[in-house]
């Protein structure tokens, strides 16, 4: 799969409701509904950490300041750089919320509630859990995680992706 097709993937779950646009509020929800599936309350000191490394990733994405990420925006800006720069740390934010009992690893079930808040498809969740569970041990560590991540974005391909959407090209 080439990386036009996960950045379409990923720019389509980020468009929550689908009028072609990210917009400030979309992605800026992230944070709140990564910590409602985890049972985490409003006044949880990871929130404001997320917030603000979501405000940064959003205010790199937004190219022209309109506050409406078109897709052209969204392909040009995604990549290796954008990835190390802005969205390690607010990826990282919404995985330190997902890991509520603050093991440094998401079990299947943190796993699964992270996934499903953010827009993937939840039928595919424990698939994409032992896809990245490589040593079986019932956990995934942060680097494991952001790594799948990155290369979903820079390659077009990674293990969680392809559990979470299906076979390369579908």
């Amino acid at each position: 799969m080439d990386s036009r097709i996960a950045k379409a993937r990923i720019f389509a779950m980020l468009d929550v409701d689908g009028d072609g646009v990210i917009s400030r509020h979309e992605y800026l929800t992230r944070p709140e509904r990564a910590a409602a599936a985890s049972g985490r309350g409003a006044d949880d000191p990871l929130l404001p950490l997320a917030r603000e490394a979501h405000e940064r990733v959003y205010a790199s994405m937004d190219a022209n300041g309109d506050g409406a990420v078109t897709f052209e925006e969204y392909a040009a800006w995604a990549g290796a750089d954008s990835f190390e720069e802005v969205c390690r740390p607010a990826l990282g934010s919404l995985f330190d919320i997902a890991d509520t009992d603050g093991d440094g690893a998401l079990n299947r079930a943190e796993f699964s509630r992270l996934r499903a808040a953010l827009g993937n498809p939840a039928d595919n969740a424990e698939a994409a859990f032992d896809a990245l569970d490589a040593d079986g041990d019932g956990r995934i560590d942060r680097d494991a995680y952001l790594a799948s991540i990155r290369a979903y974005v820079t390659e077009g391909a990674s293990p969680m992706a392809e559990a979470l959407h299906g076979a390369p090209g579908r």
